[in-house]
């Protein structure tokens, strides 16, 4: 690991002037970060770290407003808040698939959003869309855990985060602050899909800092389903995280977001337009499921994961409904 600074700041406004340095670099809770720098991925002339900050740390229930959860929050703030247990169920699931307990106690909300890939050619310093003379390691290489939507173009990476698609589902948003002040966003306007190589998967400038992330007020009807090749600490080969607005037995508004598969948490519009005005139903569900995957494109390793994704979509839909999966 190469030498850095370390700074301790005590406000957001003194850490942002911190990472002022063009090499500087936030720490939260550091699980995805300190493997960068040891395997020389990254290499920070400055950490900052984020821990001594107060203001990005808690998790609030706000009767009117919802629910806030500072940058800062730990995975384990997450579970341990009764207001997300009774209201948030997709939260708990998605956290429930972190099963390293050290990863859930110090991994901080803020940083599981804004974790790097876990793209082998990225990690192995090939950079995000992993070219090399002029051709793609990925589609010409072993490419089982890569993205089967939204990589038309050079990308083929596939968004991490394991919080983002329930997030997304619910209507989240996030604060966001830097050197140019403070602004709003929703969640799913966070990621991006680089076109060139040196852009970045996410869209924030280098000053910026995610502050918290907001949430307005949920029902039951929320759910994860994640796929996984084993039990123990893994990324989910594909995942689905559902919201629905239900009355009458009819369902009035549904959101569908996929994880794993695409170089962003991929919003499937069809899929949660087709459940509007339907009985929730085995039926219904596996439409939902056939309309999340249509459009994808398997590369030659990884066909499998069409089908994952449909059963996940189909599964976070009826356990969202409170139907057996």
């Amino acid at each position: 690991m190469r030498p850095f600074e370390y700074a301790n700041p005590t406000t957001t406004d003194e850490a942002i002037r911190l990472l002022a340095d063009e090499k500087a670099v936030a720490l939260a809770g550091g699980t995805d970060l300190v493997s960068l720098m040891k395997d020389d991925i990254i290499r920070p002339s400055r950490l900052v770290n984020l821990r001594s900050i107060a203001e990005l740390a808690g998790v609030d229930w706000r009767d009117a407003e919802g629910l806030r959860i500072g940058a800062m929050a730990t995975l384990e703030d997450l579970v341990g808040n009764p207001e997300v247990v009774s209201r948030y169920p997709s939260l708990i699931q998605a956290v429930d698939g972190i099963r390293s307990p050290q990863l859930r106690a110090m991994g901080t909300v803020g940083g599981e959003l804004v974790q790097r890939p876990r793209c082998w050619y990225y990690r192995s310093g090939f950079g995000l869309l992993a070219m090399s003379e002029g051709r793609s390691l990925v589609v010409d290489g072993d490419n089982r855990y890569h993205a089967i939507l939204g990589n038309e173009g050079p990308a083929n990476f596939v968004n991490p985060s394991s919080l983002a698609p329930a997030l997304i589902a619910l209507g989240a948003r996030v604060g966001i602050r830097g050197a140019d002040g403070e602004r709003e966003i929703e969640l799913a306007e966070l990621y991006r899909t680089p076109q060139a190589e040196g852009e970045s998967e996410l869209s924030l400038a280098h000053q910026e800092l995610v502050t918290e992330i907001l949430l307005p007020p949920a029902g039951p009807e929320n759910a994860t389903y994640e796929v996984r090749q084993k039990e123990a600490l893994d990324w989910p080969l594909a995942a689905a995280a559902v919201a629905l607005e239900v009355a009458d037995g009819v369902i009035r508004q549904a959101r569908v977001v996929l994880g794993h598969v695409a170089p962003t948490p991929y919003v499937a519009d069809s899929a949660s337009q087709a459940l509007v005005g339907k009985a929730l139903s085995v039926e219904a569900a596996e439409e939902a499921g056939r309309l999340a995957v249509e459009g994808a494109k398997a590369l030659s390793g990884n066909g499998y994961k069409i089908q994952l994704a449909r059963v996940a979509a189909k599964r976070a839909v009826l356990r969202a409904g409170g139907m057996e999966v």
